[in-house]
């Protein structure tokens, strides 16, 4: 592959991150990739738009318009990663591929009752306390190297409602019928959660595979981000030519 056919890629956070979350990720792939990862809707420097799926879509879609290479890859985490079926829907001209880490769910069912208790009680607590507590957890559990792009662009706890409760009863495995590209599902393995529909997922789709990152757990390119990070390029890599 050479620079002037190099796959453009735009990372996608998860919830209450922003773009920061993937710092290691651009620093990693920048030399040989365009790459650029986007804030959504309610989320970092967007932090005072309200959150839609439709403005997510956008989002990514502008991003990949400004990368100007053609289709991208488009990697989504979590609630990132729905995002990106729903970009994946909407946008399939702008596709050239898809990476959904830890968004190999159905959003359908009654697991996803805690997750509505949760997002109803987030309001309830202050914001200070919150972001306290997330940086307590991610410099405990993580390197700081890895972390402080995510702590210093802020947590976007006033859009967890409202996001949480559109992508809530909206996903399952027939949303990977839309995605017109191929597709590397790539989990943690112990993130048990979020990969428990991956063989349905994956089976969906003809042109999908999963690949797991040993003792990673949800926050997969946080616990193991040379391993996340080689998953990708060595995807981006592989995608057919344009045209």
């Amino acid at each position: 592959m050479t620079a002037a056919d190099a796959v453009p890629i735009v990372f996608v956070h998860g919830t209450r991150f922003s773009a920061g979350q993937w710092s290691v990720q651009l620093a990693a792939l920048r030399d040989e990739f365009p790459v650029v990862a986007v804030d959504l809707p309610g989320h970092g420097e967007r932090s005072a738009q309200p959150w839609s799926l439709r403005a997510a879509t956008e989002i990514i879609a502008s991003a990949v318009d400004a990368l100007d290479r053609g289709p991208a890859l488009v990697v989504g985490h979590s609630l990132g990663g729905y995002a990106s079926l729903e970009f994946a829907r909407h946008c399939p001209e702008r596709l050239r591929g898809l990476v959904l880490a830890g968004a190999s769910a159905a959003t359908r069912g009654l697991w996803t009752a805690p997750y509505r208790w949760v997002a109803r009680q987030v309001p309830r607590v202050s914001a200070d306390r919150l972001t306290r507590w997330n940086d307590r957890l991610l410099r405990r559990q993580y390197p700081r190297e890895v972390v402080e792009a995510t702590i210093r662009s802020g947590y976007a706890f006033h859009a967890l409602p409202a996001a949480w409760g559109e992508v809530l009863g909206r996903f399952d495995v027939g949303a990977m019928r839309h995605v017109k590209a191929p597709v590397l599902i790539l989990n943690g393995e112990k993130d048990t959660l979020f990969r428990a529909g991956e063989a349905d997922f994956a089976r969906a789709h003809p042109h999908a595979r999963v690949e797991l990152i040993p003792r990673a757990r949800h926050l997969a390119n946080f616990d193991d981000p040379a391993a996340f990070t080689d998953a990708v390029r060595r995807f981006a890599r592989q995608l057919p030519a344009v045209g």
